[in-house]
């Protein structure tokens, strides 16, 4: 027996909602709400088909409204009609909560405010749409945060933390959601507002009759439901502490208060949409560390839970060592510091009053540990720096878990399952075996202090076959969990993965207890069908990636770790919204500076997926919402790093430009700025003629308005096209025997020709002896502008020029030039020829950093400095190169500029672009231009970020430097004392 065929007809909700957009419905929202931020385009309906899940639902359409009385007008007209409303946060729920049919409200873009705090009483009162991060931002200034922490608290909102009753990292000390909420304000299906909250519903304005009335009945039919039906809810709700499946009817028993606010947590806007909750805070414990345990695997890990919540733990999360694996080959081994020996972990926060006193309770559970003999290895983490590293890799789980390294794509679908701390060894060893049966492989993660496991695994949702199997596996799983006295859902809710399968876990008395509440609040059942009441099969609606098994043209990239190529590759994408983060890492800048979901890496992932579907977007690569999509990308490569799952838009952009504009005419900066290399030599033979007709305003507005670039930014200067050449002839040698070889690249040679000179003093006076290269060209504007069948021909030119060179590092000085010569050239052209090249490419900082491991004492430096570190450099090099080498070479402080610059090549210069060019440039470089700092030294190695830095800031700071200038100039003071420093 299905959840479907338990509901008696007599609760039945009355209509089932259309699923089209019916005639007049647009008119009539536009015409009642004309101020209303609403879009019926296609392009949003594909980004907003999806959640966090393998599940898709197109919708009609996608509101964004500003104030509880637009949600409310927006709710009484889709009710008149018919149409579905689906509340949505962040757009991170796993199951499939907040996607649906007609009309998606997202509450995300400007109802996201902390609307008042009251640190005496420990309370404050958001917007659905607050982002948990923000929240906290701003009670932390009183010593206190809001308790549960999702791994997602970068990008999850609150209302969506409500609707899914979410728990996080630290629910051993802080529970769920439900436990932090004092009232609910919400919107009721015909467009009434009213306030949930402790002893009952009451209206929002008690001056609106319809409110007050809705609210008496509301309140009179609870009761009733619950007092008609105490045996059964006492008996089968609330039993484990983790128990979110279904609607928490126990909270309206009259032992606990008949708390209608506790009983809507959880209820995935199924009842009602939160427009504003009131929540209890909790103080910040003075004193904390990480211990980190080893084991040999997550049952031993399991094992060990039980005493160690004994310790009061304010945290124990666990994971298995595929998420480790992926995270230190995606990020480099320096992304994992500190973890202990083991193939699974589980990291323990403890926290109290008093330092001395944790660390001791910490040594003491290690010795525990240790004695019970499941423990591979343990470390007790004090350094603030290595605990955010671990909790990143924790955090970063369930993307990381989505493509490991083992190759192949894992789902959700059975992610949330929870049982009894003390019941989870057991429950492990049987879900294991579960998978075996059905020849799966589970990647696993999770709260094991709270018996919650997260769990993504490989189902094949390609083929028939492969459904059947996932459907019959989630079933199984059900019923596993279900004997071992767990709950379907920890916290991540039901939605379309799992509330199918609520019959398994409760009786049929129960599952129409959750049809009655649902009547009573959506009579017409137009808020968020097919989830908990009524559901749609867990096997439909899903949304198998890879679309196709060929894209709709051979890509001009190989995609090399993509099993098939460009749909394998923009398949990367699981939802997972790291990119809408505002905090962490550098990705994405366009969402941070406009904060839409278009402008996200997960919005353009989506429209690409969408357009390799062609259900939705039909145009294929002619796509204008994907072009429209992508415009704002500014191709900086940081969520090739910063994305969980892989994703690397600048290079998805390229491969789509490419097929976009094949045979078509292309924008007028495609040609201005992606034959940069070629106009710079032209502009070289002259430079004094074009330097002067570019710095005479009407000339300038001119030139700008021929090549498509803003009149708001100077031409930068041009130099002589052999003046970089002159640079490092006395430094240079011919031949192969050499321990180095320095790249000219077309930033260098076009604008800064004196950057050679010192880059060459500095590395001949660290002992090494070079070569040159002058005529060869990385291909990078060609790339960024979509031009790839001339970037191929530009690269395996430069390929045979430097194949040619010996094999000592090649050392590229700009860093866009140097990714692109490391990452797109073999995948642009995958020749031997071009990996042996890719392979021997170097920034100058890591070849400082070899020097300095050979010995060299480098020249006195600034104490401090302002470091804007190149986009693609912190993506393909490591994000933590810069900063280490500045620690090396002795600079004691480092305001760092996170984040892009805006520039970002030819994006900035785009008259297009350049709001939000600047836009970007204000997130964090800005600020730290006007730091003590920024007038003693700016190191910025990327052409593109000096320029952008000169623009911001031209006057009142010394000229932006590259880490071979601010060296050479140490050099330089030293003279008189050089005799006392060393060389290899």
């Amino acid at each position: 027996m299905t959840a479907r065929d338990a509901v008696d007809d007599a609760v039945r909700t009355e209509t089932k909602p259309v699923r089209a957009i019916p005639t007049g419905l647009e008119h009539e929202i536009r015409a009642i709400l004309p101020a209303l931020d609403i879009t019926f385009d296609v392009g949003a309906r594909a980004q907003f088909a999806f959640d966090a899940s393998h599940y898709r639902v197109p919708p009609a359409a996608v509101a964004f409204p500003s104030s509880a009385d637009e949600v409310a007008a927006l709710v009484s007209t889709c009710r008149r009609f018919g149409v579905p409303v689906i509340g949505r946060g962040g757009g991170t729920s796993m199951a499939g909560n907040a996607i649906g049919p007609g009309i998606v409200i997202d509450f995300s873009r400007h109802m996201n405010r902390v609307l008042s705090v009251d640190p005496r009483a420990r309370r404050a009162v958001v917007q659905p749409g607050v982002v948990l991060d923000d929240l906290q931002r701003v009670v932390r200034d009183h010593g206190l945060e809001f308790g549960p922490d999702p791994s997602s608290h970068s990008r999850a909102t609150v209302g969506g933390m409500i609707g899914n009753d979410a728990c996080g990292n630290h629910s051993v000390r802080h529970g769920r959601t439900v436990e932090h909420v004092v009232e609910l304000e919400l919107v009721l299906d015909d467009g009434c507002r009213v306030i949930a909250a402790r002893e009952g519903v009451r209206a929002a304005d008690p001056e609106d009759s319809a409110s007050v009335a809705r609210a008496a009945r509301l309140s009179t039919s609870l009761r009733t439901l619950v007092l008609d039906h105490l045996a059964e809810i006492r008996l089968e709700l609330g039993r484990i502490g983790r128990q979110v499946s279904g609607f928490q009817l126990q909270h309206l028993l009259p032992e606990n208060g008949f708390d209608v606010a506790k009983a809507l947590v959880g209820t995935e806007g199924t009842c009602a949409l939160v427009v504003a909750a009131t929540v209890t805070l909790v103080p910040i414990a003075p004193a904390a560390l990480l211990v980190a345990l080893g084991y040999p695997d997550v049952v031993h890990a399991a094992d060990d839970v039980p005493a160690i919540l004994e310790f009061s733990p304010a945290a124990v999360e666990g994971m298995d060592e595929s998420i480790v694996a992926t995270m230190r080959a995606r990020r480099g081994t320096d992304s994992v510091r500190g973890l202990p020996d083991g193939r699974a972990w589980l990291f323990v926060d403890l926290d109290g009053t008093d330092t001395e006193q944790v660390h001791a309770r910490a040594k003491e559970l290690v010795i525990q540990l240790t004695a019970q003999g499941h423990l591979s290895e343990a470390k007790i983490v004090a350094d603030p720096s290595e605990r955010r590293s671990l909790w990143r890799v924790r955090e970063d789980g369930a993307g990381l878990a989505a493509r490991p390294l083992t190759g192949g794509q894992t789902w959700t679908g059975w992610e949330d399952s929870a049982v009894d701390p003390t019941r989870l060894p057991a429950y492990l060893r049987d879900f294991r075996q579960l998978l075996a049966d059905h020849n799966r492989v589970g990647v696993m993660y999770g709260h094991f202090g709270s018996g919650c496991i997260h769990v993504r695994i490989d189902f094949d949702l390609n083929t028939d076959e492969g459904i059947e199997d996932m459907g019959r596996f989630v079933e199984a799983a059900a019923h596993l969990v279900v004997e071992h006295g767990g709950t379907l859902s920890g916290e991540h809710g039901d939605g379309r993965a799992r509330s199918e399968l609520l019959s398994i876990m409760y009786s049929s008395k129960v599952i129409t207890l959750f049809a009655s509440m649902k009547k009573y609040f959506d009579p017409t059942n137009i808020l968020n069908p097919g989830v908990i009441v009524d559901p749609d099969p867990v096997t439909a609606n899903l949304a198998p990636l890879p679309y196709p098994k060929v894209a709709p043209e051979a890509g001009a990239f190989t995609f090399p770790h993509d099993e098939v190529g460009f749909s394998d590759a923009v398949s990367r994408c699981v939802g997972i919204g790291r990119c809408r983060s505002d905090t962490g890492g550098v990705m994405c800048p366009s969402f941070r500076a406009t904060h839409e979901e278009n402008n996200s890496t997960r919005g353009r992932s989506r429209a690409l997926q969408e357009m390799l579907r062609g259900e939705l977007i039909t145009d294929g690569w002619r796509s204008t919402e994907v072009r429209d999509a992508l415009d704002l990308c500014l191709s900086c490569k940081a969520c090739s790093s910063d994305c969980p799952a892989g994703v690397d838009m600048a290079t998805y952009k390229s491969e789509f430009l490419h097929h976009h504009y094949q045979h078509r005419l292309r924008p007028l900066t495609h040609y201005s700025l992606g034959w940069l290399p070629l106009i710079s030599r032209l502009a070289g033979a002259a430079p004094w003629l074009v330097n002067s007709i570019a710095g005479v305003g009407p000339l300038h507005k001119m030139l700008a308005g021929l090549g498509g670039v803003t009149a708001e930014r100077a031409v930068p200067k041009f130099a002589r096209s052999n003046a970089a050449r002159k640079q490092l002839r006395p430094y240079t040698q011919r031949g192969t025997d050499v321990d180095a070889v320095l790249f000219t690249d077309t930033f260098t040679r076009a604008f800064r020709p004196e950057l050679m000179g010192s880059a060459a003093r500095v590395l001949t006076d660290t002992g090494l002896r070079m070569s040159g290269v002058q005529d060869a060209c990385c291909g990078l504007t060609w790339i960024t502008t979509g031009q790839l069948s001339k970037a191929k021909k530009v690269l395996t030119r430069t390929t045979r020029i430097l194949d040619q060179t010996g094999e000592a590092p090649i050392v590229v000085l700009e860093p866009s030039c140097a990714s692109a010569l490391h990452k797109d050239l073999p995948e642009l052209v995958p020749t031997e020829a071009a990996h042996r090249v890719a392979a021997r490419i170097t920034t100058f900082a890591d070849i400082i950093e070899s020097r300095l491991d050979h010995g060299w004492t480098p020249p006195r430096m600034p104490d401090e400095v302002v470091l804007q570190q190149h986009c693609h450099e912190y993506a393909v090099f490591g994000s933590t190169t810069q900063q280490h080498v500045m620690s090396r070479l002795g600079i004691t402080s480092v305001e760092n500029a996170v984040g892009c610059c805006g520039l970002a090549g030819n994006f900035g210069f785009e008259k297009d672009h350049y709001e939000v060019s600047m836009a970007v440039a204000d997130l964090s470089l800005s600020g730290k231009l006007n730091t003590p700092a920024a007038g003693n030294a700016i190191l910025a190695d990327g052409f593109s970020c000096q320029t952008q830095i000169s623009h911001i800031n031209p006057d009142d700071n010394p000229a932006p430097a590259h880490l071979a200038q601010i060296l050479d100039r140490g050099l330089d003071a030293g003279t008189d004392d050089s005799d006392q420093r060393t060389l290899p």
